[in-house]
């Protein structure tokens, strides 16, 4: 009589350094609105005070808000600093994607930090139209007299503080814009635009496939990094926006590529 053999044990979760750890929580976080210190442990298996100190050194860099027990999203603030980036890097990289609008464009102005340092190099005289999901944009655009605002509506999402859901997206879809400025969480040539949230995602693909070009404005250190929800290839892209400072292995990917490459 035959018996099965002993199946094999399962091998040990690779240990995963603090860099990796803390994105990994952020990429939680996106998914599930909420993390809890308890379950980053089981994940990650490392000690809870592994996760004190990971959830400490994030909400201390602006990324969540550290509860009792957990973490949750941020609710306001979030456009400060990002984690480990310059801020003078992206201020000049703004101003070479805010030197891409030309006047009496229309225009998709995306969220996120970077996007909103191109509002602040935008010429004082600029006459264009601008679209955004993001509330924080569309305020910081209010001074510019020569600019037409839209604000699109739809449920702010607590993580992008961008807003999101059918009625976001019904109402880019409605529009032809000359040019779409994206922000972008995580670009990789081969796997493409990603984000760590799904409606999100849902909210740039919209923008994405409702203009006539399209630029990625990102840090160099996005460079050749993957999120969980994809938004598009980067062949859907026109132009990239990013940090002379990337190296040779982050750019050169994309060197290869059909794909106008600025840098500051």
């Amino acid at each position: 009589m035959s018996t099965q053999p002993p199946a094999p044990p399962e091998a040990p979760a690779p240990v995963l350094l603090p860099e990796e750890r803390r994105r990994v929580i952020l990429e939680q976080l996106g998914l599930r609105g909420r993390v809890l210190a308890t379950d980053l442990c089981r994940m990650l298996q490392v000690s809870e005070d592994t996760i004190r100190r990971d959830l400490r050194d994030l909400d201390e860099a602006g990324l969540l808000k550290r509860v009792h027990g957990g973490a949750l999203p941020l609710t306001q603030g979030s456009v400060g600093r990002a984690f480990g980036v310059p801020q003078a890097g992206k201020q000049a990289i703004a101003r070479i994607a805010a030197g891409l609008i030309r006047p009496g464009q229309v225009v998709f102005l995306d969220g996120g930090t970077t996007l909103l340092e191109v509002t602040r190099s935008l010429p004082a005289d600029l006459r264009a139209t601008i679209i955004t999901p993001s509330p924080a944009v569309a305020v910081a655009l209010a001074d510019y007299g020569g600019l037409e605002v839209h604000l699109v509506g739809g449920r702010l999402h607590p993580g992008s503080l961008t807003v999101v859901g059918a009625e976001t997206v019904e109402a880019l879809r409605r529009v032809r814009a000359d040019l779409c400025l994206l922000g972008v969480c995580s670009l990789h040539a081969e796997v493409g635009i990603s984000t760590a949230y799904a409606e999100e995602a849902t909210t740039k693909r919209a923008m994405l496939e409702s203009a006539a070009e399209t630029v990625a404005v990102l840090t160099a250190d996005k460079l050749g990094t993957v999120s969980p929800f994809v938004v598009a290839p980067v062949s859907r892209l026109t132009t990239l926006v990013t940090e002379a400072s990337g190296t040779e292995a982050q750019l050169a990917p994309f060197h290869k590529l059909p794909l106008r490459l600025l840098s500051a």
